[in-house]
Parts: structure tokens; C-alpha cells; sequence
């Protein structure tokens, strides 16, 4: 006997257990050794501890069933046969341990596992045993449902999480179908939740066109859809019947019913809706157009009282956490670096650099993309146009303008790009272009009546205004403002600044268009003045903390953003904040990495 134990001793030690080594040892003291002895001080002494023994043990079971050393029940998936054992089965998953303690499968050691993937089967059971698994997406679309047979949540869960991360305008339906076929219900709301909030990239998709008409109808009956006007909404109807006409005809009236015709403008009811074909034989799209054209008619208060069906209700888009974005600038010079602040996380963070150096750019953001228009790259004026994508963190590049502009003031008018003045390497611009995204075309529209370089630009009320500038014909800064109107195609004075602003940052508010600092000459300007298309008048308001031309500006959440630019001497990596309604400014927390001036800003929706 005494010669057999110490043969168990050694075989345990080579397998590394000291714990059970040192267990046995002390069973072969006598009982007076064993007799409990105090500590000096009083206090028991804590139990032995071994943190990797668990893990030490496991990795020798996983060995044990690569060798098929104790197995004690094979499972077949697909006519694959793995072996493995009973209880470690049961102890990791609930599935397997009813199936070994309440069912007949208890008394069998060859079990075939219905609806499971032989492939997903091997991942999973190595993952039993180690308790490490890589989901990819080559396998997560096998490893979800088997997951949720055998009831490992834990790994049906990071399913759940990755295809979250991989959510994206052209796989969200997808993966929103693939949710709800395996009762993933919190993938299964983010789908949702992202769907709506990027129906303008996704009606762009192949995967749309593919949906039932029930799918179709349930998405756009949604009162939380963020669309940039109801037209888009119309429009996907019209591709989607129109991509297999003679089957899905039928359900024209059943999908405009969901349309929000009252919600257009009058020029788009009457020029597009009424005159489309297909609502022309179609007596319930007659009516729906009629309402609408209804609705028109009627003025102020009398449209609030009137609504009495979902058509006639604004929809109410629960909007995405937005990031403040600064694209390129002077640092001293021009740079590629972009970086974005997240307003909820109060933190600065880099993101994918711009494809050459850039400062003096404008930007502008349509359904989701950044455009970063003109500007300087170091040695030339350019007319190129990058755009970003911020799901994918990539830049690429779109059609260029006609003219080459830097310094140039740029806004979205009408769901276009509006590029306006700027400097073209040897001489002030009057000139002005438009870009029409879904043609991806620029056309010159009508010029301004003064030359005007490191111009502000701002919408209020669909007219664009121009305000300031440099005049490289008299050689000075400007006071003066004029104002677009796109139906007309028509420039026009507007009343002047009180004072002379080239550089000036131009921000929107409720309506209100604010000049922000800017020069006049040597001058840099901490002051600021708003102005009320109403009344036509400007009014100053109070000053900034520091002075600041060629900085970025602007606004989110009824609040003023001036980021960065210089105060004559350096850059400046400070963000100063405004608040209209109490006429105050404090400066951001946080600083950018580096002080930039001519940069690019804008507001984005942060990427889910």
C-alpha cells in the first residue's frame, strides 16, 4: 500500500497539482500532528487558496477529451461525431444538464443533436471546455442559433453584440431580420433604432428593395423615421413598387397610406406627386393628394387644429448622440489630422485623417456624409471635394468644383452644397457654385455682387447669407452682407454689419445669424453681433472670452460652438460656448490636441 501511494504522489505531482500533493502528505501524519494549534496573535489562519487550480484542472479535462480519455458521451451534429463528457456538459450549459438529469438522453452515450451545425457544435464545445471563442462573420450566423439551442447565453450574447457593431445602412435589415428570427430581442431594438435613424442611406440599398410590403409598410408608418423631408419617403415608395411593377402594384394605396403628402411643400405635391403615373390610376392616392393639397389651403392655427390622421402629424425622430467634428486647418500648416469631441463622453478623440493636407475648406453634412469643400492644400488653391464616412471611418473623394477655392464659405441649401466666394491663388471670387449630391454635379449659380475671401456663410429660412469677407479689389475687410434666395436664383443686399469682419465665424441659432470675431486688418475681434432677418438689424452681443478670426462655428442643443481659429499671435485649441439665453460664454473643459485655425467643423450624428 505504502508503495503504491507514493507512486500516486508522483504521478499527480507531474501533472502539477501541489495542492493534492501536499493534501495527501499530510494525511500520512499522526493524529497528535493534526491537532489544532492557535496562531500567537489570536487570529485563524485563512484557507489555501490556489486561483489557477480551476483553470490548471480544466485545461487537463480538455486534454483528456482530445484523447477521448474518460468520455463518457459522443454528440453527433451532421453526422460528425465529437466526444465528450456528461458532466461538464451539464455544469456549463442548462440545456445539456436537463437533458443528463431528466430525460431519457441520461442513459445513452450517442447523442444526435437536431438543428445544429456541426461546425458551430465544434466551436462551441471547445468553448466549454476553454472557455474562449472568436465570433466572426464568417461564423457568427451559425454560432448564434446553435448557441441558442444548447442555451449558452453567454455566447449568444456576444453574437449579439458583434452583429451590433457591424450594423451598417447595407446589412441592418439583415441582420434586424435575423434577430427576430432567433428571439435576439436587444439586437433586435438596435436594429430597429438604426433603421430608422438611417433610412435615408438605407432606401439607397439594394437590401430595401428586397422587403415585403408589410416590411415596407411597418417601417414607414414609423413616427420616430429621421428623414430629411417626407419627399424621401415618397420617393422609396414610388422605387419600391416600381422595381417589380406588376406584383407589387397592388399595394401602392396600402404604402401611401403612410406617407406624409401634407407634410411636403406645395411645389413638390403639384410638380411630382400629383403628376406620377402611378397615383394617376389610383383612386385612393387621388384622395390621399387631395387631403393633402387640403391641408395647404389652410393658414397658421387652422393646420394645428386640423390634423386628424397620422399623415397630417410631424414625425418625431429620436436623434443619434452627435460629435462635434474639426476637419484639416492651419497648425501652422496645413494638416491632414481630423479629431471629433463626443458631447456625452466630454472627450476628444482622433479619427481617419483626411487623404492629402487641408485648411481653408468648408464643410457641409448630407444624409449622414461630411464634405470637405476646396480649400488649401500647403502649395495650391484646390476644387477638390473629400467626403467622409464617418460608419465606415473613410474619406473619399466626389466631383470637383469648377473654380479652385479657399477661404470659401460653404452651406447645405435645399439639400445641396452651396460653395460661395473665396480665394483662387491670385484673385477674390464673386463667384458661387451649387453640388447636388444625387446627380454629384456643380453648376454655377448667380454671382455676388462684391468679391468676397474668408467670407461667413449661413441659412436662415432657406436664403443663404454671405456676410463679410475680405475685398481683394479695394484691399479691405467688409461690413457688408448680402443674401441668396435659390427659387430666384437672385442675390441681394442685406443690412451691414456694425463693423468691418474678414475671418468671421457665421452660426445659426433659432433663426438668428451670429458674426463671430473676426479682423479688420491687424485687428483680431473678440466681438460678436447677431442678426434678425425679421427686423433686418444686428445687434452686439456679449463678447468671447478670447479675440478669434478664422475660427469654426457651430450650434447644437440651442447652444453657440466657436472652435479654435487665432488670435493674431497662435493657433488656438480652446472651444468657446454660447448661451442665447443668458447672453453668456464659458469655454469647453476640454481642449482639441492641437490649436488649429482654418479648420473645417461641423455637427454629425456619432456612429452607433
Amino acid at each position: 500500500m505504502e508503495g503504491q501511494f507514493d507512486d500516486r504522489e508522483k504521478m499527480v505531482d507531474r501533472q502539477g497539482s501541489c495542492l493534492l500533493l501536499r493534501y495527501a502528505s499530510q494525511n500520512s501524519l499522526d493524529e497528535s500532528s493534526q491537532k489544532h494549534i492557535p496562531r500567537p496573535n489570536g487570529k485563524e489562519k485563512p484557507p489555501y487558496r490556489n486561483h489557477h487550480h480551476c483553470h490548471r484542472a480544466f485545461d487537463i479535462v480538455n486534454n483528456m477529451r482530445l484523447q477521448k480519455l474518460l468520455c463518457d458521451v459522443v454528440l453527433i451534429a451532421e453526422s460528425i461525431e465529437i466526444p465528450a463528457h456528461k458532466m461538464i456538459l451539464a455544469a456549463s450549459s442548462s440545456y445539456f444538464y436537463a437533458m443528463f438529469t431528466n430525460f431519457e438522453e441520461s442513459k445513452q452515450d450517442r447523442i444526435t443533436l437536431q438543428g445544429v451545425d456541426h461546425q458551430a457544435l465544434l466551436l462551441l464545445i471547445e468553448y466549454i471546455y476553454t472557455s474562449e471563442i472568436q465570433v466572426t462573420e464568417e461564423n457568427v450566423q451559425i454560432l448564434l442559433p446553435a448557441a441558442n439551442i444548447l442555451q449558452l447565453t453567454d455566447v449568444r450574447d456576444a453574437c449579439c453584440e458583434f452583429l451590433q457593431a457591424q450594423l451598417h445602412p447595407t446589412n441592418c435589415l439583415g441582420i434586424r431580420a435575423f434577430a427576430d428570427l432567433h428571439g435576439c430581442l436587444e439586437l433586435l431594438s438596435h436594429a430597429e433604432t438604426y433603421i430608422e435613424q438611417h433610412f435615408s442611406e438605407i432606401i439607397e440599398c439594394e437590401e430595401f428593395l428586397s422587403l415585403s410590403s408589410q416590411q415596407v409598410s411597418k417601417l414607414i408608418s414609423s413616427d420616430r423615421l429621421t428623414v430629411p423631408t417626407e419627399e424621401k419617403v415618397f420617393e422609396c415608395v414610388i422605387s419600391w413598387v416600381q422595381h417589380d411593377l406588376e406584383e407589387r402594384q397592388k399595394y401602392l394605396s396600402i404604402l401611401m397610406e403612410h406617407v406624409r403628402l401634407p407634410l411636403m411643400s406645395q411645389d413638390y405635391l403639384v410638380q411630382r406627386v400629383e403628376e406620377e403615373p402611378l397615383l394617376k390610376r389610383d383612386l385612393q392616392c387621388k384622395d390621399f393628394i387631395i387631403e393633402a393639397l387640403k391641408f395647404h389651403l389652410l393658414k397658421g392655427d387652422n393646420k394645428l387644429c386640423s390634423i386628424k390622421t397620422p399623415r397630417m402629424r410631424p414625425r418625431q425622430p429620436v436623434g443619434l448622440p452627435k460629435v462635434l467634428l474639426v476637419v484639416g486647418g492651419q497648425a501652422p500648416k496645413a494638416i491632414r489630422s481630423v479629431e471629433c469631441f463626443d458631447f456625452r463622453e466630454e472627450r476628444w478623440y482622433q479619427v481617419a485623417e483626411m487623404p492629402t493636407r487641408r485648411c481653408r475648406a468648408g464643410l457641409a453634412v448630407i444624409n449622414g456624409r461630411v464634405y470637405a469643400v476646396g480649400g488649401f492644400n500647403g502649395s495650391l488653391r484646390v476644387r477638390t471635394v473629400d467626403v467622409y464616412d464617418p460608419i465606415i471611418d473613410q474619406w473619399s473623394t466626389c466631383a470637383s468644383m469648377e473654380a479652385r477655392r479657399s477661404t470659401l464659405g460653404v452651406a447645405v441649401l435645399g439639400n445641396c452644397i452651396c460653395a460661395v466666394g473665396g480665394f483662387d491663388g491670385s484673385t477674390g471670387l464673386n463667384t458661387a457654385e451649387m453640388f447636388d449630391p444625387r446627380t454629384q454635379e456643380w453648376k454655377t449659380i448667380s454671382p455676388m455682387s462684391t468679391r468676397r475671401s474668408s467670407v461667413g456663410v449661413g441659412v436662415v429660412n432657406g436664403v443663404l447669407y454671405a456676410v463679410g469677407g475680405y475685398d481683394g479689389a479695394s484691399r479691405q475687410c467688409l461690413s457688408a452682407v448680402e443674401c441668396y434666395n435659390p427659387e430666384m436664383d437672385v442675390w441681394t443686399s442685406a443690412t451691414d454689419m456694425s463693423c468691418r469682419r474678414s475671418g468671421a465665424g457665421v452660426g445659426v441659432l433659432e433663426g438668428i445669424l451670429y458674426a463671430v470675431g473676426g479682423h479688420d486688418g491687424p485687428l483680431v475681434r473678440k466681438s460678436v453681433e447677431s442678426y434678425d432677418p425679421e427686423t433686418r438689424t444686428w445687434s452686439s452681443i456679449t463678447d468671447m472670452t478670447l479675440c478669434r478670426r478664422n475660427a469654426g462655428v457651430v450650434s447644437m442643443s440651442g447652444l453657440l460652438y466657436v472652435v479654435g481659429g487665432d488670435d493674431g499671435t497662435s493657433n488656438l485649441a480652446s472651444v468657446e460656448v454660447y448661451n442665447p439665453k443668458t447672453d453668456t460664454w464659458t469655454m469647453l473643459p476640454s481642449s482639441m490636441s492641437i490649436g488649429r485655425s482654418y479648420a473645417g467643423v461641423a455637427i454629425m450624428d456619432k456612429p452607433i
